[in-house]
């Protein structure tokens, strides 16, 4: 059987097939459609899935994902080769990510949970206080630590 219903391709993978259908929904995946209106995908969905997967799980977000997968080919396995450019991209962003984590793990004892980010005595989002020439409020919420 060269191609796979919803059912056995969540089986494959671990993945649910509401989480298939949403993958769908996002443009990560595309199925084919039977006569009878049914989902079947290509045996090289499962390494797909794989890949979104693995990325979730590094923190990347759906857009991140779908824009590398938009580089890879959909009517065949995905390759070691396409492996090595996709991770490439995506190494730089995880590297910055780690130095993120590393810090806040290594000053979090310092922290005294104020929530906003952008205290003049917070060393790891505000070192120096260079964020009040920006104004008052909390610029680095949401940011990740971005605006260094």
């Amino acid at each position: 059987m060269s191609e796979l219903s919803v059912g056995e391709v969540a089986k494959r993978t671990g993945v649910s097939v509401s989480a298939l259908h949403f993958y769908e929904r996002k443009n990560l995946i595309k199925p084919k459609r039977t006569a009878s209106n049914h989902r079947v995908y290509p045996r090289n969905i499962i390494r797909r899935v794989t890949v979104i997967q693995i990325a979730q799980r590094a923190g990347l977000s759906l857009a991140e994902i779908a824009r590398a997968l938009d580089t890879l080919p959909d009517d065949r396995a995905i390759s070691a080769k396409d492996w090595a450019r996709v991770s490439t991209v995506w190494r730089d962003d995880l590297t910055a990510r780690i130095a993120l984590l590393t810090s806040l793990r290594d000053e979090l004892t310092g922290c005294i949970g104020c929530g906003c980010l952008s205290v003049d005595e917070c060393p790891l989002a505000n070192a120096g206080d260079r964020l009040s020439e920006l104004g008052s409020g909390p610029h680095l919420l949401g940011a990740a630590g971005s605006k260094s």
